[in-house]
């Protein structure tokens, strides 16, 4: 009963987020705010994020996953009802601070650690890589039907005679609904997803035990994650446009076809994982992905840029869900949540860092296809970086 609700879960949160990232912009502006307000807007929406996840999901194995969930669930709901009932910039950065709002469409909040966790407490040590893999599968669906669906939405009930700003009400009361009923859900779940056993010694970030493993495994991941930061989809679809003059729309349905790509790509990850191993899946299928990235700047035509890209995407989210399955298996039960919620914090800071960077490359013709290369050079330093410190640190499963 957990598993599918934690998977109903994930599909509902994700399809909110997508759905609402489509008009939140659009609907900001059409209640009076500047670009650069909404900008501004976002950008405490994310540090907001930062610290309130570190927050939860580091006390989460104590406090109670199912206690942190239900919050994160209320702190969604209570950002959507003040981004609907109030037009005060000053209450909306509040609202963005405290509250669980996503301007890009992607996971934000306490959720992803948590759900994790008390998803590693259900099954079995086997099974955890399969699950993951299945369960960002999922999401990733979940976010583009939910753009689309957006976007249908709000269009179909301005063609019916809704004003613009009236449909993004609409919208942005989906999303406050969308909370709701995670509310709901979440009510539902058993103790099963809990820590039976808490440990008694100090901890450091609801770390003890593990911590040395999570703090090393954290840099590693910030240093690949401000690589990744380098060339953000929006930088390469703008790489492609400049380079190949490319039709925008062309860009948007290939890009489409490689997001698709890389989500089945995490699902080929799991035969392997088994085969040879968490860390080996990680490292040997992303090494062939980076080369393939530093190759990108060298294709003389576009269909052969398109054709390298597509290959790329096929085997470049291999590491996801091993990466997430590997974290939570070399750590305590009752670390899980923090270890999670630790990690991802780390990326969040190392990929917000790297795009001024890329945007300074960009601004200069000659220097254009530098960040590509540095992205996957620094990629490649990492893969490196964490074989050599992590090869011989098996997981509960290797080990048997």
């Amino acid at each position: 009963m957990d598993i599918p609700l934690l998977f109903s879960t994930r599909i509902i949160r994700l399809f909110c987020y997508g759905f609402l990232s489509l008009v939140l912009t659009l609907y900001l502006v059409e209640t009076g705010l500047t670009v650069g307000q909404a900008g501004l807007l976002f950008a405490f929406t994310l540090a907001g994020d930062a610290g309130i996840t570190l927050l939860l999901t580091t006390r989460a194995d104590r406090f109670g996953r199912k206690r942190t969930l239900l919050l994160g669930a209320l702190l969604m709901l209570g950002a959507g009802v003040v981004f609907l009932l109030t037009q005060n910039f000053i209450l909306l950065i509040a609202a963005a601070i405290i509250g669980v709002i996503s301007p890009s469409g992607h996971e934000i909040g306490p959720f992803l650690s948590v759900e994790q966790a008390g998803l590693s407490q259900l099954v079995s040590n086997e099974k955890r890589t399969q699950v993951f893999a299945w369960y960002n599968l999922v999401g990733s669906f979940a976010t583009a039907a939910g753009a689309g669906v957006g976007g249908l939405v709000a269009s179909s009930l301005q063609a019916g005679g809704m004003s613009a700003l009236e449909s993004y009400r609409v919208v942005l009361a989906g999303y406050s609904a969308g909370g709701a009923v995670l509310f709901i859900l979440f009510l539902n779940l058993s103790s099963a997803i809990e820590v039976h056993s808490i440990a008694q010694q100090k901890t450091t970030l609801g770390l003890h035990r593990s911590r040395a493993v999570v703090l090393r495994l954290s840099a590693l991941f910030a240093l690949d994650a401000f690589a990744g930061g380098l060339i953000v989809q929006s930088l390469l679809v703008y790489w492609f446009q400049r380079n190949f003059d490319a039709n925008v729309g062309d860009l948007g349905k290939i890009f489409a076809g490689a997001n698709m790509l890389a989500g089945v790509s995490a699902l080929v990850a799991v035969p392997l994982a088994k085969r040879f191993g968490l860390i080996n899946t990680m490292v040997f299928t992303h090494i062939p992905s980076n080369i393939l990235l530093i190759l990108l700047p060298f294709m003389p035509t576009l269909p052969l840029a398109i054709g390298l890209l597509l290959i790329r995407f096929s085997i470049s989210q291999m590491d996801v869900p091993t990466r997430q399955s590997y974290t939570l298996a070399v750590v305590a039960p009752d670390e899980r949540s923090a270890a999670s919620g630790v990690t991802a914090i780390a990326r969040s800071v190392g990929a917000s860092v790297s795009p001024m960077l890329a945007g300074f490359f960009f601004s200069i013709p000659t220097l254009l296809s530098v960040p590509i290369i540095l992205c996957g050079g620094i990629k490649i330093i990492y893969d490196l970086l964490l074989f050599r410190a992590f090869s011989a640190v098996k997981p509960p499963e290797e080990n048997t």
